[in-house]
């Protein structure tokens, strides 16, 4: 049976590889590379990201497995610890910000005792209504209101208030009142998995990404613009040219059910309801820094982040990604820039399509009849977009492992 997966991202390459040993597998990709939002861009010699900073470490195992003994073994990964400061006042306090109590306290100890009071007075839960009621929930006022609120306005360009909790889940480190108390006294870490990551010894994602697309056949420049089910055939059929027994998507969802020869106009209603942001990016030479990531939130700057990619490398290089939420233009990303003079020489700017998924009032209930709908239809859905789900490359590939599973049960051993 033949398998066709519209988009060569970390999913559909993911998938791909696992099912190309036991299915007739084609990758159709629109644009002239593979990786998805995970490419990297060559300039000056350097490979970075153009959307973002995409690293690799993972929980799960068989996402370990799959990577280090089929993918690209461990040896050509360089191990990377993760050193993410808060640009907060314009101290530099190390993340996450729960344990830079103690740095706090140097410069302003009311603000300590402060955090330090409402952390210690918190009920955390998850099943809040929004997502400005978890932050003061889970970490108390304070906090809540000195970054998680005015950092997180900034990356998803909406008031936390509007928005849903269904992505912090896994994504944030939340201490204990214990935890949180050995923070005050001694010096405790994050130690979420992504607390050190690998990066391949290349410097470069891409080498990555070519060992995952390694052996599967992938079409570049295949732009899907229409697809159809033919009934008396059972096959999918793509832009009237390409037929498939089994069809997995990574497509945006919010833009698949326009694609889709007779979806009911409900559901591309549905679809248009779904949010994300775009991101500009642009690429600086720099002062010299330890650090991996610098996280500001600040509403005085257009930032909310810094991606110190050059110390993703061996040996590192003084060279970090700015990155801004939305459409900004090459003058606005400089000039703004140029107010932080860690920042010397702007090298290289992007502006992304689908970026990040916002997770509106809409979002679970939109999401939910789009995907029980493909599901009635047998299109599989994958991927941070195909989902809309706000994974990261480790995620990505665990979905793929679980799809491709089922897939070979239900094809493959069901039929033997």
């Amino acid at each position: 049976m033949k398998v066709g997966i519209l988009g060569a991202g970390i999913s559909g390459l993911s998938v791909g590889k696992l099912l190309n040993s036991h299915l007739d597998v084609e990758v159709l990709e629109a644009l002239p590379g593979i990786g998805g939002i995970a490419q990297t861009r060559s300039c000056e010699g350097s490979s970075y990201h153009p959307i973002g900073g995409h690293c690799f470490n993972s929980k799960h195992q068989d996402v370990l497995d799959f990577v280090f003994k089929h993918v690209l073994e461990k040896k050509q990964w360089n191990t990377i610890e993760r050193k993410a400061v808060i640009k907060l006042k314009d101290k530099l306090l190390t993340y996450p910000i729960e344990f830079a109590v103690k740095q706090i306290a140097e410069f302003d100890p009311d603000l300590a005792i402060d955090i330090t009071a409402d952390f210690l007075n918190t009920y955390q839960r998850d099943d809040c209504d929004d997502l400005e009621t978890w932050f003061r929930t889970n970490f108390g006022n304070t906090l809540a209101e000195i970054y998680f609120l005015p950092y997180n306005q900034k990356i998803w360009n909406m008031a936390p208030r509007k928005m849903q909790t269904d992505w912090v889940r896994g994504k944030l480190p939340i201490p204990d009142k214990h935890t949180f108390f050995r923070g005050l006294l001694g010096n405790e870490k994050d130690k979420m998995p992504h607390s050190s990551f690998f990066y391949p010894k290349t410097n470069d994602q891409k080498t990555f990404i070519d060992s995952l697309a390694q052996g599967i056949r992938v079409i570049l420049n295949y732009r899907v613009n229409e697809i159809e089910f033919d009934k008396s055939a059972g096959e999918w059929i793509i832009n009237n040219d390409k037929r498939y027994g089994i069809l997995i998507s990574t497509l945006p969802l919010n833009n698949l059910p326009s694609l889709i020869k007779n979806t009911p106009q409900s559901i591309i209603d549905e679809s248009k309801k779904l949010k994300y942001n775009k991101i500009s990016t642009m690429l600086w030479k720099t002062k010299e820094t330890k650090q991996t990531w610098t996280y500001i939130p600040d509403s005085d700057t257009i930032f909310h982040r810094y991606i110190h990619i050059g110390n993703f490398f061996t040996p590192s290089k003084n060279l970090s990604i700015t990155e801004a939420v939305g459409e900004r233009s090459y003058e606005e990303m400089a000039l703004e820039g140029k107010k932080d003079s860690f920042l010397i020489e702007p090298l290289d700017y992007n502006v992304s399509d689908h970026a990040y998924v916002v997770f509106d009032d809409n979002y679970s209930n939109t999401k939910s009849i789009i995907k029980n709908y493909m599901d009635t239809i047998e299109i599989n859905l994958l991927g941070r977009f195909g989902e809309w789900e706000y994974y990261n490359m480790d995620e990505c590939i665990k979905r793929s492992i679980i799809l491709s599973e089922n897939i070979i049960n239900k094809y493959i051993f069901k039929k033997a």
